[in-house]
């Protein structure tokens, strides 16, 4: 494998004509990454990494150095998911950034700081991303879509594996295509669906509008991914 180098241009570079395939590196086998990374290269449009710092989730998830070590065995674009407070949002952003990732959401819920750490990336030559809890009403999004290129809705309770989609979250993707295109970017804004990623949910939410999924064991539990990637790719979102 090739190793990448930094570039928010690789977000925007992203194919927007087909659902795109988000890799969650939470499902891989952490044992035995490398020989993961090396399976799904061919086929992953960008790598998801999920951080949290146990207070606004539940748990624990990676660190800058487990970033810097992907970043060095991919040529993907690397998407850094941040869960954490406030207070140090910020400063998380510019270490993952230095560490290699592409691409920071933070949590809309973050607020001002959220909104200094999306500036704050694009300074850095990274671009920015804004993410919504499932009990975050979708209009909270708005003070980051001026400046985003990933509009995140979580479809599960947070940092929690495992968890069936919420009834709710077709909805809610519809009501976020409605606001993106209300503010003018619908070509420059992706809209994601992360949780409850299913083989009977992803149709769901490819005709909701979702545009990138985040992909765990429907990928990397699949013997088949040259043929799970081909299904994946063929799904069509409603007419707008």
């Amino acid at each position: 494998m090739t190793s990448k180098s930094l570039s928010g241009g690789a977000i925007a570079s992203l194919p927007r004509h087909r659902l795109l395939g988000e890799f969650s590196l939470w499902s891989a086998d952490l044992a035995n990454m490398e020989r993961d990374l090396h399976r799904i290269e061919p086929y992953v449009d960008l790598h998801h990494i999920d951080v949290a710092d146990a207070r606004f989730t539940p748990g624990f998830l990676f660190f800058p150095d487990f970033v810097a070590r992907i970043a060095k065995l991919t040529a993907k674009p690397i998407h850094v998911h941040l869960m954490v407070e406030a207070e140090i949002v910020e400063e998380q952003t510019r270490q993952f950034i230095e560490a290699g990732a592409d691409l920071i959401s933070v949590h809309a819920e973050t607020g001002e700081a959220g909104l200094r750490a999306v500036e704050l990336a694009k300074q850095l030559g990274a671009e920015a991303g804004v993410v919504l809890r499932l009990e975050t009403s979708v209009p909270e999004a708005e003070p980051f879509l001026a400046e985003v290129a990933f509009f995140t809705l979580l479809g599960t309770s947070i940092g929690v594996k495992g968890q069936s989609l919420s009834d709710k979250a077709c909805d809610r993707l519809r009501q976020a295509r409605s606001l993106i295109r209300r503010v003018g970017r619908e070509k420059a804004i992706v809209l994601a669906a992360d949780g409850g990623i299913r083989e009977q949910t992803v149709p769901l939410l490819r005709a909701a509008g979702a545009e990138t999924v985040v992909l765990g064991s429907l990928a990397f539990g699949d013997k088949d991914l040259p043929g799970r990637m081909a299904w994946l790719h063929a799904l069509e979102t409603q007419p707008r």
